[in-house]
């Protein structure tokens, strides 16, 4: 039988992409997930963090009771070859359900032209522009969801983090959804602590340099500082704001140091890597500081890192959020389930129909691995509200949740956690 599992764990971590996992039991009907992570282009890093967590809360959930069929396709980070791999999960793999994309621009491309309009549930893990809250395609329909918290929330956070420590700021920008967002917010929550943002400066998805941007947004500025008489100032930034993903950020963070001798840096959850370490030299990043989807803790996160780390031997990467994909599994897998005992076809409606009903309050409350209880409560016909890895997982009207917002510092090479903060309304 051991021979058998290696051969069996072999296989499924050796597959292509494209590939499908499958667990549970003979007999039984598969509830088909597609997973839309990317492998490629600016966020590959991501991607085979975030599969582990999926995969884990599958597995789990299959050992109690349910089968999973899990169908891998590469986002590669661009909305072209993302809708592509996304029609094909509609379309030829007949998923009921998406947990993905990374991106927001991604997310937001594939739920306008593919699973929206296929009445295909979607839960990203990771996407968290303001505009997936109010995306007019999905009005009415209910069918995007997220377990991570809006760029609102982090913006928010981002804000007061750089008032405590900066007067002026510059931002450089991923020219997309996410990237768009986030500067906006940081902005209007910056300024109104007192500070300055002197320039926004957004800059395009696939160059391989960034020193015409880098010059634009750390270049002085002439700012007006008079009260009773016009006086004037020549400022420049006090923090570059790293607004983009880990493979634009290993670029312009390492031109600004080498060509601009800059070396002040605030960064969101988009570049939250140690892949930047080798890039930009642990040096030039030490006590650097930035924000990204944080975790409650508590019971349901220590149980998830206790299972990941007896399922990987690892510990769960903090660079990525690979708990918030356990939770977008998890809550697809109750939903789905839910909706199969009541006699119900496994659907992207049924079970968008079932996710407040397993996620939210009131009822009995199933942590991370409680799956089995979870089935037999569902069998019984009472209520459960799953209490995730990265928080409560309580869904609104618009898909959204409100999670932690961790604080985290590059230190001697590595990231370490310095708080969890939550900002439901600025100050």
């Amino acid at each position: 039988m051991k021979n058998i599992g290696v051969v069996v764990v072999i296989i499924m971590f050796c597959a292509s992409i494209s590939s499908f996992t499958a667990w549970g039991q003979e007999g039984v009907e598969a509830a088909k997930v597609g997973i839309l992570l990317p492998y490629k282009g600016a966020s590959q890093g991501s991607g085979p963090a975030l599969r582990k967590g999926v995969e884990l809360a599958a597995k789990q959930m299959a050992l109690a009771g349910f089968e999973i069929m899990l169908i891998h396709e590469d986002s590669e980070t661009s909305v072209a070859p993302a809708k592509k791999a996304a029609k094909k999960l509609v379309e030829a793999d007949k998923v009921v359900a998406v947990v993905g994309a990374v991106t927001s621009g991604v997310t937001k491309a594939v739920a306008e032209d593919v699973t929206g309009p296929n009445n295909i549930l979607m839960i990203s893990p990771s996407s968290t522009s303001p505009e997936l809250t109010m995306l007019p395609a999905d009005e009415g329909k209910d069918l995007l969801f997220r377990t991570c918290p809006s760029d609102m929330l982090q913006g928010f956070v981002l804000g007061g983090l750089a008032a405590n420590r900066y007067k002026t700021a510059s931002v450089m920008y991923v020219d997309n959804s996410y990237g768009r967002g986030l500067a906006e917010q940081f902005k209007k929550s910056f300024e109104k602590r007192g500070g300055r943002v002197l320039r926004m400066v957004p800059h395009a998805e696939d160059a391989v340099s960034y020193t015409a941007e880098l010059k634009k947004a750390l270049d002085r500025a002439i700012i007006f500082t008079g009260q009773s008489s016009k006086t004037y100032t020549s400022v420049g930034p006090d923090v570059l704001g790293v607004f983009s993903y880990t493979g634009h950020a290993k670029v312009y963070v390492k031109e600004a140091v080498e060509s601009f001798l800059f070396k002040s840096f605030l960064f969101c959850d988009g570049p939250k890597s140690e892949l930047l370490v080798p890039a930009v030299g642990a040096e030039n990043l030490e006590g650097m500081m930035g924000t990204a989807p944080g975790h409650a803790g508590g019971e349901p996160y220590m149980n998830f890192l206790l299972s990941f780390k007896l399922e990987y031997g690892e510990i769960a990467s903090t660079s990525y959020t690979t708990a918030n994909a356990y939770d977008a599994m998890a809550v697809i897998g109750l939903a789905a389930y839910a909706a199969r005992v009541k006699g119900l076809p496994v659907t992207g409606e049924n079970i968008r129909d079932h996710l407040r009903v397993v996620a939210n309050p009131p009822g009995e409350s199933i942590v991370p691995g409680d799956f089995e209880r979870a089935f037999m409560l569902l069998k019984q016909g009472k209520a459960i509200n799953y209490e995730g890895a990265t928080g409560t997982v309580d869904f609104d009207e618009k898909g959204d949740v409100i999670t932690p917002i961790e604080v985290w510092q590059f230190f001697n090479g590595k990231i370490v956690t310095k708080r969890m903060e939550y900002r439901l309304t600025e100050e």
